[in-house]
């Protein structure tokens, strides 16, 4: 049995923030209910260029729909309508959860705030995705997670180096991925609630906050100390520990050594990568040593790991106890052997039914099963099947058509 085998949840937001949210309610068993607009749904739909081709020469997989609406059922409905809005509060009886990050002004126009929600169902759970956060001058504000996350939240300048032009840009989703997660587990603690009380919850999570949780130690830093702590800031001969940081290879590539406790790898670093000399230098013998020589120690780290390529330190490296890794492309996890051996990547069939396409699994696992995805819906695809479900007549939905209310 699945974790969540049983719950049903009404989505009614766009882009992937919230949506990614959903979908890794859907890997963990929900039923997931998309409900989008019949002519325009979700925008992110549009978002691919139209015609893009993939390497293969055929049309490319809409992966910014697939990744955060896989395993979902869309539902056309025009909520804004009265017989739309009415509809939906029918699907709202029988659902555990609603889920949205339409903006304030939206929900109360469309009538799905929480009230208007709680009404017709006292113990869903009511979730919203927020830029900003429910209070505040910025509450009702639009946001991305480029803008709330990244830039406002502390991201991009923790993470720019001081003599950059611009600050680093974020990668598609990278923020709103980060607060799916969140939202996730939101919801799973909210389910555990009622099922211990009885009692729904009203879930929030923004994307600015969940930027400062990721920045916490530095902004608890800045507070204490008066000062920031950048990350990745400072010079590598200024290291407070060589054994932490990354290291050239001889082939141009990189790996990052994350030996905290340096007196007790120390002797064994050195003696896999070839400076068994250096075990009892006195300029390295302890920490505190390593700390006050750092540019000569890490000018000899530097010189060893130059000297072979990456694939030759993975093989010298493969079974020592000290933590390091390979800095890998995006195209090499897919043939990283762990991730192949766990299946944090499975292929999914399309929709035509002709080609299949690789999607990243969420990262939580329940008793080491991977879970079953499908391909994200159309626009619409399951909107008479599941109101034949909900035990509609074929007159009622064809009174819905007729009305403008669904597809």
């Amino acid at each position: 049995m699945s974790a969540l085998e049983g719950i049903r949840v009404l989505e009614v937001a766009s882009w992937t923030f919230v949506p990614a949210a959903g979908a890794i309610l859907a890997d963990w068993g929900a039923d997931v209910i998309k409900i989008e607009h019949p002519e325009t749904g979700d925008p992110q739909r549009a978002l691919m260029t139209s015609g893009l081709l993939g390497p293969d020469g055929g049309s490319l997989i809409n992966f910014m729909i697939e990744q955060p609406n896989r395993s979902k059922r869309s539902i056309g409905i025009d909520i804004g309508t009265p017989e739309g809005h009415a509809l939906l509060l029918r699907l709202v009886k029988d659902a555990d959860v609603f889920l949205t990050n339409f903006l304030p002004p939206a929900r109360k126009k469309l009538g799905i705030d929480v009230d208007e929600i709680r009404a017709a169902n006292p113990k869903i759970i009511y979730v919203r995705g927020h830029g900003q956060g429910a209070n505040g001058p910025d509450a009702d504000r639009g946001a991305y997670d480029a803008a709330a996350f990244w830039s406002r939240g502390g991201i991009a300048d923790s993470l720019s180096p001081a003599d950059r032009a611009y600050p680093i840009s974020q990668g598609p989703g990278f923020g709103d991925l980060v607060g799916a997660q969140t939202i996730a587990g939101g919801i799973a603690a909210a389910l555990f609630k009622r099922e211990r009380s009885g009692e729904g919850s009203v879930v929030d999570v923004s994307l600015l906050h969940t930027a400062m949780w990721l920045l916490s130690f530095g902004i608890v830093a800045s507070d204490t100390l008066g000062i920031e702590l950048k990350t990745g800031g400072g010079k590598r001969s200024e290291t407070p520990n060589p054994l932490v940081g990354f290291y050239k290879t001889g082939d141009d590539r990189y790996l990052t050594l994350v030996m905290l406790q340096s007196d007790r790898y120390w002797e064994e670093l050195c003696n896999a990568i070839g400076l068994s000399a250096l075990v009892k230098d006195e300029r390295f013998i302890d920490a505190s040593a390593r700390q006050k020589n750092a540019a000569a120690c890490v000018a000899a780290l530097d010189e060893a790991f130059a000297g072979k390529t990456l694939s030759e330190w993975k093989e010298i490296l493969a079974n020592i106890e000290g933590v390091w890794a390979p800095v890998q492309s995006q195209l090499e996890l897919l043939q990283d052997p762990q991730a192949i051996e766990n299946q944090y990547v499975m292929d999914v069939m399309a929709q035509d039914g002709q080609r299949s396409f690789k999607l990243v699994t969420s990262p939580v696992r329940f008793n080491d099963t991977p879970p079953t995805m499908t391909a994200a819906p159309e626009l619409g695809q399951h909107t008479e099947e599941f109101l034949l479900e909900l035990g509609l007549e074929w007159e009622e939905i064809e009174a819905y058509k007729a009305s403008g209310a669904i597809t």
